[in-house]
């Protein structure tokens, strides 16, 4: 018996297009139309699974992908705080020029090693895999087998990657790619995760995945 975790991040947002850092609640934007489209995309294409449960970020642009696919199974999401993005601080909408600029110093920490150290009043890694890694050990304690759908964001995502592949969370930066819309799908059994496919869109038409993205 398996359990296979999918892993997708959020459609396109504003800030996704221009690479600008964007994390909690106080700066929470919703999905352009491409985003929307990107939602749908996934709906038609993984509606027809099996969906054992479907558990979301509580930031509108994670909620905002996953109501097309609730919509078309009738399974509402559940929404976990522990999914939510990064806590940038005092680097919220800006982009990364200008952190620099402005915090060159904390900027560079942060660069060579963001498990330990965090943006100017944010977070660091270790603490987003701690709050992150409680929805893993939720899914564990409650199911068995099944599918089982996590909506997040980026640095989310690939620091619960980290935690289930034993890499060392301060890398999350280097190891891995995550675009918008990329789905990531790890399996569980008693022989530990097992990787099935890394940020992959294919489901998506060319148009969407020719948009640019961060």
């Amino acid at each position: 018996m398996t359990l296979t975790l999918y892993f997708l991040r959020h459609g396109q947002t504003a800030y996704s297009k221009t690479g600008g850092y964007c994390g909690t609640s106080q700066n929470d934007p919703g999905l352009t139309a491409a985003g929307h489209a990107m939602a749908e995309s996934f709906a038609k294409a993984y509606g027809h699974l099996d969906w054992t449960a479907i558990y979301s970020s509580p930031l509108s642009r994670a909620l905002e992908t996953v109501q097309p696919l609730c919509e078309k199974t009738g399974i509402a999401p559940r929404v976990h705080d522990g999914l939510r993005e990064i806590a940038y601080g005092q680097w919220e909408g800006l982009h990364p020029t200008e952190v620099d600029r402005r915090f060159h110093d904390e900027y560079v920490r942060w660069l060579t090693d963001p498990a330990w150290n965090a943006p100017t009043g944010g977070e660091r890694g270790v603490d987003i895999a701690r709050r992150a890694s409680s929805v893993l050990e939720e899914l564990e304690r409650q199911y068995t087998r099944g599918n089982v759908l996590l909506v997040s964001h980026k640095a989310t995502i690939r620091i619960l990657l980290c935690v289930l592949m034993g890499i060392d969370i301060g890398r999350y930066r280097d190891r891995f790619s995550m675009p918008v819309a990329g789905l990531s799908v790890v399996e569980l059994s008693d022989r530990g995760p097992l990787f099935h496919s890394l940020a992959d869109r294919a489901y998506l038409s060319e148009k969407l995945r020719s948009l640019p993205c961060t």
